[in-house]
């Protein structure tokens, strides 16, 4: 079978694609914003995201738009504050990050309303979280312009890594052990069994 993405609607585009491209890491974006005079610490999950470069450090994060084509509180913020945490997620948090998919006012926070502890890691950035571990937190550096998309590609540079001692198995080379979450087409899974390199 072969099949022509220009007589498929994006709908269909997003089902194909979400189906071949597995596993698909989860970024959990946290960032702060201020609506009616208020700061708001918003925090959502993005599966359109991955690693881009290594110099300079950068992930890339494919961000839609509410349906009344504003943008969503993630981008807003990232515009204005130019600042986010990107936390990966495990077992831990998995309920959270699944409920936080949900769209609030732009005026209410998923950390309040979901009842999320948080604290803060890194000065100046917003807050994780708490337990998670492993975080990027990450300085806005450009959007692409994808014309027609409902999307747009951020792309993040990283500044400062977050591990839980937890997760290192080898301290000296920072070798890590972590079941993290992905998205395997319409469903979450964590990774099976490894493969040795032949």
């Amino acid at each position: 079978m072969l099949i022509d993405f220009s007589q498929k609607n994006p709908t269909q585009r997003y089902h194909l694609m979400t189906n071949v491209i597995v596993p698909r890491p989860i970024a959990w974006v946290v960032t702060e914003g201020e609506v009616a005079g208020e700061r708001v610490t918003n925090i959502a999950p993005f599966s359109y995201f991955t690693a881009i470069s290594s110099e300079p450090a950068a992930v890339l994060i494919s961000i839609g738009h509410r349906p009344d084509g504003s943008p969503k509180d993630t981008l807003r913020n990232l515009r204005e504050s130019q600042k986010c945490v990107i936390c990966i997620v495990d077992e831990t948090h998995f309920k959270p990050m699944h409920l936080s998919a949900e769209a609030l006012e732009a005026g209410e926070s998923e950390l309040a309303h979901f009842g999320i502890p948080s604290a803060t890691v890194l000065e100046g950035y917003p807050p994780v979280p708490v337990g998670i571990k492993a975080a990027m937190f990450g300085h806005y550096l450009q959007e692409v312009d994808l014309t027609g998309s409902k999307t747009i590609p951020v792309i993040v540079e990283i500044a400062h890594l977050y591990l839980d001692e937890a997760i290192i198995s080898d301290p000296e080379k920072l070798k890590l052990e972590f079941d993290a979450i992905a998205r395997m087409g319409g469903t979450y899974r964590v990774l099976g069994d490894k493969l040795e390199n032949p």
